[in-house]
């Protein structure tokens, strides 16, 4: 049903059922490969002719030498193949020059297994939404000085923002100066599309601590 490559080595073809269901239909399938030559990222396939039950995705999970299993992606009828990123434990070097693994001491012969279990969608979808965003989440370069905004901030400086703009287009309403000050309506309308185009360049300047007064 399903095959894995690994840059740099042969196409991986057997896999194992690890489950039996009265039917004869397997649910649960395992690859068994070593841990080196060094990969960062392999490619998860259906074999031709596979197609999933209805209502169903291929969950994929990971496990490294001395961890746990972990979710790693997903394939579906309309999605029947995946590149996928990932972060195995490097092989480093001891005084006495024999390799050995990151915090273990592992060799040559550690195995990696790659396991493929079909589930309902609705158990997969969430996996994956929260997979995408840890990865979002990663590609972010986030500082110690960066600080979480609370939406009452944000309003406070879209207002001020706004106020700061328009406060050069005040005037009175009445002649003598002495009346209620009043902004024309195109200078509320020339503030949001001047707006909207900074949030369109830059859509974090409202998050940092000093965003510009005139937007």
């Amino acid at each position: 049903m399903f095959s894995v490559i690994l840059p740099g080595r042969p196409c991986l073809t057997d896999i194992v059922a690890v489950d039996a269901q009265p039917n004869g239909q397997a649910t649960k399938f395992a690859f068994n490969f070593p841990l080196t030559p060094y990969f960062s990222e392999l490619v998860v396939f259906f074999l031709p002719g596979t197609v999933l039950p209805p209502d169903t995705a291929a969950a994929i999970y990971i496990q490294f030498p001395g961890s746990d299993f972990r979710f790693i992606g997903a394939l579906a009828n309309e999605k029947p193949s995946s590149i996928i990123k990932v972060s195995p434990p490097r092989p480093t070097e001891t005084q006495s020059g024999d390799q050995m693994l990151d915090g273990g001491s592992g060799n040559s012969s550690a195995v990696v297994t790659l396991g493929i279990s079909i589930e309902p969608v609705q158990v997969v979808a969430p996996q994956l939404a929260a997979l995408e965003a840890s990865t979002s989440s990663e590609l972010v370069p986030v500082t110690p000085q960066q600080k979480a905004i609370t939406t009452k901030v944000l309003a406070q400086r879209i207002i001020g923002n706004a106020f700061n703009f328009l406060a050069s287009f005040s005037g009175s309403s009445d002649p003598s100066g002495r009346g209620q000050e009043v902004v024309p309506l195109k200078a509320f309308q020339d503030w949001w599309t001047k707006f909207e185009r900074k949030i369109d360049n830059d859509p974090t300047f409202l998050e940092r601590e000093d965003p510009s007064a005139n937007g």
